[in-house]
């Protein structure tokens, strides 16, 4: 499994090359993702570009790559990318991992990548989010409320998470 999915990874960087992308809220920390040739990743820990066919590619790596497939509303190449790295236990993979099934109809699967992603760091406030719009997307309101409390104790009222959340529910 994980030599087909490498091997998609490798046909979807062929197809769309990675560009310098800057992570941009949604929990991605500010970083740099460095361009490299068609077919190739950037490697954090090798500090070079790579190819995933032949090379273990960090999850660092494979993180910033599937959450930008996965904003660029590509949801099915992001769980591909995310695959690669689930097993890793980075709540920040599996939240995205989430993200992209829910995206695409899968509410349960991803309430399940979100648990999962809380259990590891209960205080991943965009987990919470996530978690509470797939809750509002089940029509569990309630549960999205307490979601919604869990991110105000966190980060407070003023964070864009909470924000993001308390707009939803008002709808």
């Amino acid at each position: 499994m994980r030599k087909a999915v490498t091997a998609s990874l490798a046909a979807i960087l062929v197809t769309f090359p990675l560009t310098p992308i800057h992570a941009a809220g949604g929990g991605g920390g500010g970083t740099t993702t460095n361009q490299c040739p068609r077919g190739q990743i950037w490697d954090r820990n090798q500090e070079k570009c790579v190819d995933p066919q032949k090379s273990e590619v960090d999850t660092d790596s494979v993180y910033e790559y599937g959450r930008f497939l996965a904003m660029q509303e590509r949801y099915g190449e992001a769980i591909e990318v995310l695959s690669l790295a689930a097993d890793s236990g980075d709540p920040h993979v599996l939240n995205y991992l989430g993200y992209s099934h829910r995206k695409q109809g899968r509410v349960n699967v991803g309430l399940g990548y979100y648990q999962e992603a809380l259990t590891i760091d209960p205080d991943f406030v965009l987990a919470r989010e996530y978690l509470g719009e797939a809750y509002l997307q089940l029509g569990d309101l309630a549960a999205a409320k307490r979601q919604l409390a869990e991110i105000g104790k966190r980060c407070g009222t003023a964070c864009e998470e909470y924000a993001e959340l308390a707009a939803q529910i008002a709808d």
